[in-house]
């Protein structure tokens, strides 16, 4: 038993050195760390494992060069966005899964370039951000001991921004600033100036404000500032397009309204062109030009007249004077002929027999000298007749209407019948009058092949994605296959080498031992022999002898082995 214990075990790799042991207070030395390491490497099952974790650790990297290189640009969300109002944004884009990070600089929200539309409508449907900064936390945040100038921007600031958050609660404004242009009052009366103030308006996409609306916010504007006037305040939208008409001149607004009418009624006029012509013809077969020709002029007249036989007696008073005395009253200058009484009428006879009589009517004369007077007063009410006539502004003075028809595919040109009966059907739907001087025309011609605008290839939207992709994979494909592989291969080679070194050293040993044992087993034959001993000696003659040892000692378990040898050699030929 004891010859047993001290033979050493040959099936095991022969052992190593034990490295040089670390100065005391240095175990955690780099040396020491660098040399454990190495030492970790080099144990067998590391060793073979170690090439399929570096091709695993050089696929981990290459994926990740990939996922940063693939990645589309970001694009700030709400470029500075109050942090009161980012919790609610952040939190609703982690609900709808939209990835997004935070710039460590600036703390602006930045979500992938390709999911920002969808990033604002989500939050637009959820009405984030709430608000934009007040009024009021301007005052709040007034400092304390600031002068009265200080005081003055300040309560004007805070002003501008109320009227901006009121503003943008209308439906088709986005954002809103203002600027008000206040002076300090001054105790100099010519001194004082009028205030006033400017609107800047940013649109929703494809909105637009009506004049109404654009007025209601000229006058909010100036109610709201004491002493401005809204013919001071001027309205201005992102394209740099003046809205309010303020400013203008009378004659200049009322061009301008004329001329809004003007197109209304033309387009109404080719609109009904349109919907006529567009279930027969189909669209683009034709277009449609209409100018109406409008009189805006104001006329105004006033009539007045007495018509003859609308008249009647209102009152009548009549007053006589009669005298019947002897003697006919004689007054006037003694002497003078005009004086004397007219003679008495005489029936004479006219020429031809007949007899003219005492016009009637004439007062008789008195009989013995008399004198009748008679005075009648009369009221009439004549009628009476005013006309006041105002035509209306605005008329359609004339209509003008061209139309061009498109030949069809055919070839063949349309038919003077069909041209004519489109040409009724138009007179018809815009109110053809002739004693206007409208005019309908309508012409048919092939129309010109418009080009499509053609874009270039590299201009498509999924050539920018998979050019990042491709080069993302192929930075990755260089990483792996250019650097890493090679670096792995040549790990690997040397590694091997380590090993075939070792191992080959490990045999040397064990041949060197083998023939100590095998001739110790010639001189000594009370030394136990194993078969472990045997199996690990790689000289023939020093195996010879151990097997004859092995036999001298133990020659049943000696057959015992031959037999299961031959049992295995069966089988295999078998």
């Amino acid at each position: 038993m004891s010859d047993l214990a001290t033979t050493p075990d040959l099936s095991m790799p022969a052992a190593r050195p034990a490295p040089a042991a670390a100065p005391a207070g240095n175990g955690f030395s780099a040396n020491g760390i660098i040399q454990n390491a190495r030492n970790f490497i080099a144990q067998p099952a590391v060793a073979k494992s170690l090439p399929a974790v570096g091709f695993v650790a050089l696929l981990a990297i290459g994926f990740l060069i990939w996922s940063m290189l693939s990645a589309a640009p970001s694009r700030p969300l709400f470029p500075g966005l109050a942090d009161e109002e980012k919790a609610p944004v952040v939190e609703a884009l982690r609900t709808a899964n939209i990835p997004y990070t935070i710039d460590r600089t600036t703390g602006a929200i930045d979500v992938p370039e390709d999911q920002y539309y969808q990033a604002r409508m989500l939050l637009a449907g959820q009405g984030l951000p709430r608000s934009g900064p007040s009024g009021e936390d301007t005052l709040n945040n007034m400092p304390m001991g600031a002068s009265r100038a200080v005081e003055g921007e300040r309560i004007r600031s805070s002003r501008e921004l109320d009227l901006a958050r009121t503003i943008e609660a209308i439906d088709a404004v986005q954002s809103a600033r203002v600027h008000l242009a206040v002076e300090a009052p001054s105790v100099f009366v010519r001194d004082a100036a009028q205030p006033s103030a400017s609107v800047m308006l940013t649109l929703k996409g494809g909105r637009s404000l009506s004049d109404a609306q654009v007025q209601a916010i000229v006058h909010l504007v100036a109610s709201s500032v004491p002493g401005l006037s809204p013919d001071n305040v001027s309205v201005v939208d992102q394209n740099g397009q003046l809205l309010s008409r303020t400013g203008g001149t009378g004659a200049t607004q009322a061009s301008e309204q004329q001329l809004s009418v003007q197109a209304q009624v033309e387009d109404r006029y080719r609109q009904t062109i349109a919907n006529l012509l567009t279930p027969m013809l189909g669209a683009g077969n034709f277009t449609a030009e209409v100018h109406a020709e409008m009189d805006f002029s104001e006329v105004q007249s006033t009539r007045e007249g007495f018509p003859a036989n609308a008249s009647a007696v209102t009152s009548e008073q009549t007053q006589r004077t009669s005298d019947t005395s002897g003697a006919s009253a004689v007054g006037g200058i003694p002497g003078a002929l005009s004086n004397t009484p007219p003679p008495a009428s005489q029936v004479a006879a006219a020429p031809g027999g007949a007899v003219t009589p005492t016009p009637a009517g004439a007062p008789a004369p008195a009989a013995g000298g008399g004198r009748t007077t008679e005075n009648v007063n009369r009221d009439f009410a004549v009628g009476r007749e005013v006309s006041v006539t105002r035509q209306q502004t605005g008329v359609l003075k004339r209509l003008t209407v061209a139309i061009a028809l498109r030949n069809p595919d055919t070839g063949r040109p349309r038919s003077a019948q069909e041209m004519q009966a489109l040409e009724q059907l138009v007179k018809g739907a815009v109110g053809f009058d002739q004693t206007r001087g409208d005019v309908v025309a309508l012409n048919a011609r092939p129309f010109a092949t418009s080009e499509t605008p053609t874009t270039s290839w590299y201009e498509a939207p999924w050539v920018w994605p998979a050019v990042r992709n491709a080069t993302a994979i192929l930075v990755a494909l260089l990483v792996v296959f250019g650097i890493g592989r090679p670096m792995l291969k040549k790990a690997s080679n040397a590694l091997a080498k380590r090993a075939e070194e070792s191992k080959s050293a490990r045999g040397e040993m064990g041949g060197q031992i083998a023939g100590a044992l095998a001739e110790r087993t010639r001189t000594e034959n009370d030394m136990k022999v194993t078969l472990e001993m045997i199996e690990a000696t790689r000289d023939y003659e020093a195996r010879a002898a151990l097997i004859r040892g092995f036999v001298r000692q133990d020659p049943a378990r000696a057959a015992l082995v031959v037999r299961d040898l031959i049992r295995n050699d069966t089988k295999q030929g078998a």
